[in-house]
């Protein structure tokens, strides 16, 4: 028999959601536990023993963990649904069985590298602000920046009266009316490098993210994906972290 674990817990490593997520789903009233609805976070389960649903759904074990990179288009959605009816980037993953979700999140508007996982022990690492995950991403902004704006950011400015970590920033080209910045942070604000340019008076146009540290969207297309394996997954994290793939 498995041991009791917390249920946010549960459902993460069930492919369910990132635990952060999870946690915002028993919120809600999704989840229940032996047909009871459970909205707090202290909740024990013992998988085998019990009966959890979400979404009137049983939740099962997860037998085989996936781990996938996709080069998101713009116009699509980084949800498991939409109420509006907008296309949701797991349409763009023919043949793959697996429900897996995206680890974070890219604006509609936005293109580029999006993980997506059946494991939430590895979106809850790649989340965690501990790990510092970079996250690399070219931004086309109104305007040229001065390099004292520059600088600004990339020693940390106040967002919403809090200042974000420092950030590695160059000048890829300049254009008559705009500038393409390669931008490297490891927080994850919501719409974070799109309020760090408005804050300095030049704001973002176009927004691909090009990378998850070492991890790069080389010889994908745009709508295309790959599935990862052990040695992707060393490129993501920095040299004190080693996620180790659950699979292998």
């Amino acid at each position: 028999m498995a041991s009791p674990l917390r249920l946010q817990k549960f459902l993460s490593r069930s492919g369910i959601a990132s635990r952060r997520k999870a946690e915002e789903y028993i919120a809600q009233g999704r989840v229940k536990v032996d047909g009871k609805v459970i909205t707090s976070m202290g909740e024990q389960v013992t998988p085998g023993k019990q009966k959890i649903y979400f979404d009137g759904k049983e939740v099962v074990a997860v037998e085989r963990f996936i781990y996938i990179l996709l080069n998101k288009p713009k116009g699509y959605v980084t949800t498991l649904s939409d109420p509006q009816g907008r296309p949701i980037v797991t349409s763009l993953l023919s043949g793959i069985q697996e429900r897996v979700y995206p680890v974070g999140r890219l604006d509609l508007d936005t293109e580029g590298a999006l993980l997506l996982t059946n494991d939430g022990d590895l979106a809850q690492a790649i989340l965690h602000p501990s790990h510092e995950v970079t996250k690399t991403y070219e931004a086309e902004v109104k305007g040229h920046p001065s390099p004292g704006s520059i600088s600004r950011l990339e020693k940390g400015i106040l967002l919403e009266k809090k200042k974000t970590a420092p950030a590695r920033i160059r000048v890829k080209r300049r254009g008559k009316k705009t500038t393409v910045m390669i931008i490297t942070i490891h927080e994850g604000r919501k719409r974070q490098v799109k309020k760090m340019f408005q804050a300095i008076g030049h704001p973002v146009t176009s927004l691909k993210r090009l990378a998850y540290g070492k991890l790069t969207l080389e010889g994908l297309a745009l709508g295309k994906y790959k599935i990862l394996h052990q040695n992707d997954l060393k490129k993501i994290f920095s040299h004190n972290f080693l996620y180790k793939q659950k699979n292998s």
